[in-house]
């Protein structure tokens, strides 16, 4: 045991701003015997006691301080202060008295603080040239309202930076705010060059509590560097990698500097060099060319120029225009086609790449491939046009037509009338009679009527409206088609529609009544053999059951006279007559 008083408070509390501090103040005194008072004390700045309490046997004495409205006293004499504030940032002495045993006392340091906020970081607003010839700013880091002041740090790619001569520096500015919390603001000056541009900055504020080091964050930011182009890319762009006549395409100059040049745009003619820029959105670095032709191939140049130094560079690019022309159609013979001639139809074209020739008809429908078609045994109904379709195989889409009319004359073939034509008398009716023939022919009618007539391609239709009468009944009508090649000519039958269906019901009647003698026939046959009157086989019998045998010839007895004379025209299955004795 102790043989003196002894007083053991803790060196240091800390508390958060608007908290509660507790301070306890644990004390032994030899025999166990008791304190005869507890004060409880704190320095003021001029580092004297000012009493807060006095506690004896007899009870407790708060003391009228600043305190008084905030302080408590537990029953373990235990020190409590609530809402704890930046000026309570102090040290409380706790002293007891103990008779015979003497006076002690010890005191504990009240440290407040305050967490501070996330730092706020803001880059430079400009572009920081990498030929500055003084140290510019990078970025500024603020951090609020913290107790006790804060420290700052940079860095850079997630490294600290460390401040050097003719390198890294940073400025800083202390703002004890009236709430008595501190803003520490921090100004980071670096040189930077180009690979700066993909850098990023930021800054971490360092602070202390309850013995050990904290750190919050900013987010990380970039600078915007200005640095000169040091290479040129000129490319083309177009639809397909082969670029072809009417296709749009675009010169794109690109350049690896910041902020980009001014572009210009040339094309070569000859051993000058013609000024594109007009033609080109300023600072776009993009010459559109819209449907290009044979004309726009050539070499085209991009220069760009740095206003902040003014060199220039410059980067060339050839563009190749595939192309198809002078597509022409030859026709041998040339002179006039008739019916059963040959001719040959040849395609030619002009183009840098290899070409491909294919020829169709008049509907679209590919009749051949290869420069030549050849046309045998031609008819008035072969197509009237044809058309060479050239193809460019390695440029996708690059292809022509060329298309060639071609006449065959030929003398008028009536191809349809409409004969024989069932009329009644006195009926309106159409007659039609189509031919086809070139020239085109006219087409001339026997009879008087109202005729319309109708053309497609060498086909021509002729209608003619009658009324039937008598003597066209009798004669019918005689269709005539002519040109300078010669003539044809068919007639039409009209038929009276009653005195055909007269005739046709006389045959329908007759067809049912042999019909119907055939069925009684066959009905007499099946009742006399079911009674047993027909008997079969060679003396009466045959084998009827195996198809594959011969079969004998059948018999029939017939009693009746009427049947008798049937049954004298049956045969046998060999297709001889049976004498009347075998009968």
């Amino acid at each position: 045991a102790a043989s003196k008083l002894e007083i053991s408070m803790p060196a240091v509390v800390e508390v958060e701003i608007g908290g509660t501090a507790r301070i306890e103040c644990n004390f032994h005194i030899p025999e166990n015997a008791s304190y005869t008072y507890i004060d409880w004390f704190y320095m003021d700045r001029s580092n004297r006691q000012v009493r807060l309490y006095h506690v004896t046997a007899s009870g407790v004495l708060e003391d009228d301080t600043d305190y008084k409205k905030r302080l408590s006293l537990g029953e373990d004499k235990a020190l409590s202060l609530s809402s704890v504030t930046v000026q309570d940032a102090r040290t409380f002495v706790c002293q007891v008295g103990a008779g015979s045993y003497g006076v002690g006392e010890n005191s504990t340091e009240l440290r407040v603080y305050k967490v501070p906020k996330t730092p706020e970081i803001e880059p430079n607003s400009g572009g920081i040239p990498v030929r500055s010839t003084e140290i510019p700013e990078i970025a500024r880091c603020l951090s609020r309202n913290s107790f006790p002041p804060p420290n700052i740090t940079w860095h850079k790619n997630g490294e600290q930076l460390h401040y050097e001569e003719h390198e890294a520096s940073t400025q800083s500015t202390l703002t004890r705010e009236s709430s008595g919390l501190y803003t520490v603001s921090s100004t980071l000056y670096a040189p930077v060059t180009r690979e700066d541009r993909h850098s990023r900055y930021h800054c971490t504020v360092h602070y202390w509590l309850r013995g050990q080091r904290h750190a919050l964050e900013s987010r990380r930011v970039k600078v915007n560097i200005f640095y000169p182009t040091e290479h040129l890319k000129l490319q083309v762009v177009s639809p397909s990698a082969l670029v072809k006549e009417g296709d749009n395409v675009t010169l794109v100059c690109e350049a690896d500097g910041n902020p980009p040049p001014v572009f210009s745009f040339f094309k070569k003619n000859l051993s000058e060099w013609q000024d594109l820029s007009s033609l080109v959105e300023p600072q776009s670095g993009v010459l559109n060319l819209h449907d290009v032709n044979k004309d726009s191939s050539g070499t085209y140049r991009c220069q760009s120029l740095d206003l902040d130094d003014l060199t220039q560079r410059e980067e060339d690019v050839n563009l190749v225009v595939n192309y198809i022309e002078g597509v022409r159609v030859k026709m041998e013979p040339s002179s006039t086609l008739r019916e059963g001639d040959s001719v040959t139809l040849s395609c030619d074209a002009h183009s840098p790449v290899a070409l491909n020739y294919q020829w169709r008809d008049g509907k679209g429908r590919m009749v051949a491939e290869g420069n030549q078609l050849f046309l045998t045994n031609l008819t008035v109904e072969t197509s009237r046009t044809f058309s060479c379709k050239v193809v460019a195989p390695s440029v996708p889409g690059l292809e022509q037509s060329k298309q060639v009319s071609m006449a065959v004359e030929g003398k008028p073939r009536i191809v349809a009338i409409s004969s024989p034509l069932y009329v009644r008398p006195d009926e309106v009716v159409n007659l039609t009679c189509k031919a086809v023939a070139f020239p085109r022919p006219t087409v001339q009618w026997s009879i008087n009527g109202t005729a319309h007539e109708y053309t497609d391609n060498q086909h021509i239709t002729s209608n003619l409206t009658v009324r039937v009468s008598h003597d066209l009944l009798q004669a019918g009508a005689v269709c005539r088609v002519s040109n300078k090649l010669g003539i044809s000519e068919k007639h039409i039958q009209l038929l009276d529609q009653k005195s055909t269906a007269e005739s046709q019901g006389v045959i329908i009647v007759a067809i049912i009544v042999a019909i119907l003698v055939v069925a009684v026939l066959g009905a007499i046959i099946y009742f006399l053999h079911k009674k047993g009157k027909i008997p079969c086989g060679r003396a009466g019998k045959q084998d009827i059951t195996k198809p594959e045998a011969r079969k004998d010839k059948i018999v029939v007895e017939v009693k009746s006279d009427k049947l008798s004379e049937e049954a004298g025209l049956l045969q046998g299955a060999n297709g001889e007559k049976r004498p009347a004795a075998d009968q």
